[in-house]
Parts: structure tokens; sequence; C-alpha cells
């Protein structure tokens, strides 16, 4: 179940010409020269995915590497119509979605693959897709509670509370990189986002 979202050390970075936002881009959705991370796991992570008019966003898994491309490529078409302001800049939020298990239930998940210890979950796409509508909540919730991170500068306070931000260009939620300590698995929420003032 979710927990909570933490803010690291560096949670923000400047994406300031569009071939770095198209290498963003692609390493999101492991394409081009990332398509040698896309393992199993890759068909849990959720996409941002926009309708062949670019107007209305939805979220949802991919089963092949032609899905990922059509998102990739309704993502330049979105791109296209918002013309973004490369000189003001992009900003690249990464997020840590915390999720615990109950006391015990991990060992239940436990098994051994290629000679390392690992867990599995199986999780329904309903379930899954759950799981990003909490991340996501509470990722806005940050806004409302005017939440303060005294470890970040106070321009990366004014983008957590969105303040300056613009439209959000693309949101994945990445489940195929979880880590796990404890009780805690944790998995990366990333936004890309228009900035309307320069950092």
């Amino acid at each position: 179940m979710f927990d909570r979202l933490e803010f690291g050390g560096k949670p923000f970075q400047t994406v300031t010409s569009e071939e770095k936002l198209d290498e963003v881009l692609a390493w999101m959705l492991r394409l081009k020269n990332f398509r040698q991370y896309a393992e199993k796991t890759i068909i849990n992570n959720v996409y941002m995915d926009w309708d062949m008019l670019c107007k209305n966003p939805q979220f949802k898994r991919t089963r092949s590497v032609m899905d990922r491309e059509g998102i990739y490529a309704r993502v330049q078409r979105y791109k296209k119509r918002l013309q973004p302001d490369y000189g003001r800049g992009l900003c690249l939020e990464t997020v840590r979605c915390i999720f615990t298990l109950p006391e015990g239930e991990a060992e239940k998940y436990r098994l051994t693959n290629n000679g390392q210890e690992t867990y599995a979950f199986i999780m329904s796409n309903k379930y899954i897709l759950g799981l990003f509508t909490y991340c996501e909540a509470a990722r806005k919730s940050v806004v409302s509670d005017g939440v303060e991170y005294g470890h970040l500068t106070g321009q990366e306070q004014k983008i957590v509370l969105l303040d300056g931000v613009g439209d959000v260009l693309f949101q994945a939620l990445l489940l195929d990189d979880v880590e796990y300590s404890g009780r805690g698995l944790s998995a990366s929420l990333h936004t890309i986002y228009c900035l309307n003032q320069k950092e």
C-alpha cells in the first residue's frame, strides 16, 4: 500500500535543450540507446499518454516496444504544440514513492532469481494504476499542504509548490527500478514541467 512521498537530495534537473529532452524521454520509455534497460518488469511502468489531438492525457501501462514508441511519438506531437521555451528551461522532477507491506508479508514473495535474492509481486492492471493514482494525489497534496523541505534551495522549494511551473509535458511511474529495504518498497515518479521563469 502507498505510504508516503519523498523528495531526495537532488530531486530536480534542468533540461535546457530539445536534444536533452528527447534523451530524457527515451530513457523513461526505455527506447533508442536505453532499450537495453527494458526488462520484463517494464510492463509495470505507468506512462502518461495523449489522444491523437493531444488534448486528453491518460495514464496506462504498455505491453511492447511499439506501444512505448507510440507514446514517444505522441509526446513529440504534444511537445510541438506546447513549444517549450528551452531558454527558461524545463524541469525533470524525481520523487520517490514509498510503499509498505504488512508485517511478515514480504517473506511470502521472496524468491531467488539468477542466484540473487529478490521479491516478486503479482498485481493487476487496476492495482498498479491505483498505486499510480495514490502517488499522483500525494504529489498534488504537497502543494495544498505547503510542505517545506529544508534541504532544497528557495527556487527548488518554489517548484515543489508548483510556483512558476507551467504545463506538464510528461509523467511516468517507473516500477521497473523498485528498491526494497525492510518493510518498504520505493519507486520513482518522474514529471517533466515547463518552467514559466528562468531558474
